[in-house]
């Protein structure tokens, strides 16, 4: 393979860091507009994250076996097209109202996203020089980081009207004047999904028309230890960790739109704009981090981060006005690191084994199916401010995953999310 042919490569690889991030970064967009849409409570919201991360779930080790039998191509190829079938569906499901729907249209969406995933992290570190592939996996990170900040910036702009109705202003109205509302409200997702899904298709077509390099991986250590995955201690602290981090990272970000309503009584367009600029502080976060860690181990840093977060959630739980606001942000920036670190860090020293810890480690994302439904039961028992506890002590297990670690003192960042 040729190097201009290589750098190509890279380069639709890494449209895929982009595309799966800014699919993703839609749902704090969507919980906020479909439970006025569909007339929901913050549970049954939360089931619209609960429909993507459950996917990871399912989808990641049959994805691994997919790819494994029939290439990495044939897995982005596929994961595309389910990307693709995903979107299309929001169009009946907004046009029905039907909120079954809008949870079967995501979870085909994640499915896609789950294959690209698989896919991209371990292509991107293998596609060139071995020596450069965490420089081409941070590169690759960057456009996922940028699709983050894109993604509430344009679902504020082309999604959410601003418009709120209330009980009291709903009783006013005329007859079907509320349901015509609620149909509009719904309505604003078509055009969106549409647009993304035939952007997914044309990059399908790319891909396939595209001679993309055969990658033939070797078994990283023949002489790896036998016996069970699950006597790798520090490989199932390490899953249980990455389980409660992406629980928190998306408990965060998907109720920010309905917290800074609440707790500084900002309207849904600006707190889209205020959401971007902290997955924008996200995204400067990984970079910042990343060169830190020339300076401290990653475990140490780690810790740090888990507890700096747990503070900064305490403020937001306990704060009044903007500064529980401020400290949401806070709280994306010292996250942006994690989800690496936490997956660098399970699978190190596994040999042979490191394909299903990787694996595992990638189920645990599952994660993000489970915390934002307790998030939202207990909103809706108490308030969004006091639900924000539970990403708090979700930083718990992080901190003493990372303190069991102490004794590592530098890693290679092989994997983004």
């Amino acid at each position: 393979m040729s190097k201009p042919d290589n750098r190509f490569a890279v380069g639709l690889i890494t449209v895929l860091f982009f595309l799966w991030g800014f699919a993703l970064n839609l749902n704090p967009i969507l919980i906020p507009h479909l439970k006025k849409a569909c007339q929901l409570s913050d549970l049954q919201s939360a089931l619209i994250d609960s429909a993507s991360y459950f996917a990871y779930f399912l989808i990641a080790l049959p994805a691994g076996l997919f790819m494994k039998r029939y290439g990495y191509k044939a897995g982005i190829t596929l994961g595309l097209l389910l990307f693709a079938g995903g979107t299309f569906l929001f169009y009946p499901a907004a046009e029905l109202r039907q909120f079954s729907l809008f949870l079967v249209a995501l979870f085909v969406i994640a499915s896609g996203l789950t294959l690209l995933e698989t896919a991209a992290n371990p292509y991107i570190t293998v596609l060139g020089d071995p020596e450069t592939g965490t420089q081409r996996l941070n590169f690759a990170q960057s456009f996922n980081g940028l699709a983050a900040f894109l993604a509430p910036l344009a679902g504020g702009a082309f999604i959410l009207s601003g418009k709120n109705v209330s009980s009291a202003e709903q009783q006013t109205m005329a007859p079907g004047q509320f349901e015509a509302y609620l149909k509009e409200e719904a309505s604003s997702v078509q055009v969106p999904f549409l647009v993304i899904g035939g952007v997914v298709l044309l990059v399908a077509l790319l891909i396939s028309r595209t001679a993309l390099p055969v990658i033939e991986e070797a078994d990283e250590s023949p002489t790896a230890s036998q016996g069970s995955i699950l006597s790798e201690k520090n490989l199932v602290l390490g899953v249980i960790a990455q389980f409660f981090y992406v629980g928190a990272q998306v408990c965060i970000s998907s109720f920010f739109i309905r917290f800074v309503g609440q707790v500084a009584d900002i309207g849904e367009k600006s707190a889209a704009l205020m959401l971007s600029g902290a997955l924008l502080g996200f995204m400067v976060g990984r970079f910042f981090g990343t060169f830190l860690m020339r300076y401290i181990s990653p475990p140490h840093l780690l810790a740090v981060y888990s507890f700096l977060n747990i503070g900064l959630l305490a403020i937001a739980v306990f704060g009044h006005g903007l500064i529980p606001v401020y400290s949401l942000v806070g709280v994306e920036f010292f996250m942006s690191i994690m989800f690496p670190t936490i997956f660098a860090l399970s699978i190190r020293g596994l040999g042979s084994k490191t394909k299903l810890g990787s694996s595992m480690v990638i189920m645990a994302i599952a994660g993000g199916a489970v915390f934002p439904v307790i998030m939202g039961r207990v909103s809706d028992l108490t308030t969004m401010q006091t639900a924000y506890l539970i990403p708090a002590i979700c930083f718990l297990p992080i901190l003493y995953f990372a303190i069991k670690n102490f004794a590592v003192k530098n890693v290679t960042l092989t994997a983004s999310h």
